[in-house]
């Protein structure tokens, strides 16, 4: 059943109206929609409380963003000027571009949030699934709104009046909450697959800001309805299997003795655990936990002989460039000096009582260096009975020649071949080209074709190399002739399924590479399985090992 695309919008304006109530305790909005009239109408319909705005961008530098020396203004007034930044100013903090934020300012942003700044507003344009704004800082703000779908006659205003925000406000802090409450929302989280507290203390706040707008003295069980959808609803990972209806008999009153404390214990009617289940279910888009399940931030990877990456502190060094210095920079002086001696003349007719060298902050030029991430190739190949009978010796001709390019441009190598059952690192990732060529030569082959764990073994070496600060590149030879699942059965439409889903994992790597076809003849079902990856697929049924070797280098880059 297809979800009432108005749902999102009426639960965005909610959102909004509990966050003007408790700024503080609910952290922010992350909103998830493009730039158009549906995400403007929803910023120009936040209440007044949240204002004003501070629209910062992925780019901005320690100096704005936490305050500190104006090392421009300072040099042109000849004293110490120090500056505010955006998180010292009262109002709301707007990301723009979040799915872009680096982990730095996604750092400070979430150490902002955990001293009490706030509320803050993470704008997503992500275009593909796996584009969003960094976990850690979207955990920290209670809401997440997704109005992709939304149409223009969803937008209608179901805001609350200013004059009840403000009454809200100011009941806030008598609004109590009974232990059952926190009970009930705790277990729901659990039931949900949602770890950690801190959606539990994001939930509680919700509710007791919903508990003032409805003017009530403490949480009831709708404010816990409420809250769930809106806090967990976007964080749920599974949903438990559907209640069965109430069985007729119902238990005697007369065997259920209250305890003499029974009301301290449960001082209000606490709903039944499904009744919050199903608040949350109702906001669930079909499908959506299933993508929420497999999906995993893509992270950029390597080409040629590595990612080259722009720094400030190490690596070979960079023309320098004008630029305001910034936390992690460094002036460099020789270049600043000689940007500033030709303007002397002029500066000292405008400031005779100056001395010394007279330095503004166009002068400034800031030292750059260029370092290159190492690359890892993981050379995974097939070595099952029907591809020694066909390309073995192709393939391995192919690898050796590669592995030696590999060397010279001092990269790591792997080599993975899976055959039989089972997948096996035959040469952990090295730069010994010795140890390489011995290991290949030794590679055996026949048996029966467990694509799917080759696939998840070269998934496993890729992600360790990328935790080490590797930019890993994959090379697929194979006929694609998977017959062994994962459970070790010998059914080929398992296998194939087994592999698919292996595939859709390294797809979420981002790696760079190709698959070959080592096979006599192209199959669809491999050139299926590379788009899966992500990968090129390269149909060399007649090439000899170096057109293989050719193949591979142009789709890595080198």
């Amino acid at each position: 059943m297809r979800q009432d695309t108005r749902e999102p919008w009426v639960a965005g304006q909610l959102a909004a109206t509990l966050l003007a109530v408790d700024p503080a305790g609910l952290g922010g909005i992350h909103l998830r929609a493009r730039a158009g009239p549906v995400r403007d109408a929803f910023l120009a319909g936040l209440p007044t409380v949240l204002t004003p705005w501070h629209r910062i961008t992925p780019g901005i530098d320690d100096a704005q963003l936490l305050g500190g020396v104006d090392v421009g203004a300072s040099l042109a007034a000849g004293r110490r000027i120090e500056t505010a930044g955006v998180l010292d100013r009262a109002g709301v903090v707007i990301l723009s571009m979040a799915e872009r934020c680096p982990p730095d300012l996604s750092a400070r942003l979430g150490q902002a949030l955990d001293r009490g700044a706030g509320p803050m507003v993470l704008l997503d344009e992500g275009a593909e699934p796996d584009e969003a704004a960094p976990e850690g800082l979207c955990d920290r703000l209670a809401f997440h709104l997704d109005l992709e779908q939304v149409r223009a006659a969803d937008m209608a205003d179901v805001a609350l009046g200013e004059d009840e925000i403000d009454r809200a406000r100011l009941r806030l802090p008598d609004i109590a909450v009974p232990d059952a409450a926190v009970r009930e929302l705790t277990g729901a989280a659990i039931q949900l697959g949602i770890l950690g507290l801190r959606a539990v203390l994001l939930a509680v706040a919700a509710a007791r800001a919903h508990a003032a707008l409805c003017q009530r003295d403490a949480v009831a069980a709708e404010d816990l309805q409420i809250a769930a959808a809106l806090v967990y609803a976007p964080r749920a990972t599974h949903l438990p299997p559907e209640h069965e209806e109430a069985s007729d008999e119902s238990p005697d009153p007369a065997d259920t003795e209250p305890t003499e404390n029974a009301a301290d214990e449960k001082p209000m009617d606490a709903p039944p655990p499904e009744v919050v289940l199903d608040a949350v279910r109702a906001l669930l888009p079909p499908g959506v936990l299933e993508s929420r399940a497999s999906r995993a931030a893509r992270r950029a990877a390597g080409t040629g002989q590595g990612a080259r990456a722009k720094g400030t502190q190490k690596g070979r060094p960079l023309p320098s460039r004008p630029g305001r210095r910034h936390g992690g920079t460094r002036i460099d002086l020789v270049a600043t000096l000689r940007a500033a001696v030709p303007w002397q003349a002029l500066r000292r007719q405008e400031a005779p009582d100056r001395t010394g060298v007279i330095v503004r902050a166009s002068d400034i030029h800031l030292r750059r260096f260029e370092r290159r991430t190492e690359r890892l190739v993981i050379f995974c190949v097939d070595a099952s009975g029907s591809a020694a009978l066909a390309r073995m010796a192709e393939a391995k001709g192919a690898v050796e020649l590669m592995l030696a390019d590999a060397y010279a441009r001092r990269d790591r190598v792997a080599l993975i071949a899976f055959r039989g059952d089972s997948a096996d690192l035959l040469l952990p990732p090295t730069r010994s080209l010795v140890q390489a060529k011995r290991r290949l030569a030794a590679l055996p082959g026949g048996g029966a074709t467990p694509l799917a764990a080759g696939l998840d073994a070269a998934r496993a070496v890729a992600d360790r190399a990328r935790r080490a600060g590797q930019a890993p590149a994959l090379a697929l030879l194979t006929d694609g002739r998977a017959n062994v699942a994962l459970s070790g059965a010998q059914d080929r439409a398992a296998a194939m399924d087994d592999a698919r889903a292996a595939a859709q994992r390294i797809r979420a790597l981002g790696l760079d590479g190709a698959v070959i076809d080592t096979g006599a003849r192209p199959r669809p079902e491999l050139a299926e399985l590379a788009a899966a990856m992500g990968l090129p697929c390269l149909a060399l049924s007649r090439a000899d090992a170096h057109r293989l070797k050719s193949g591979l280098d142009a789709a890595l880059g080198t």
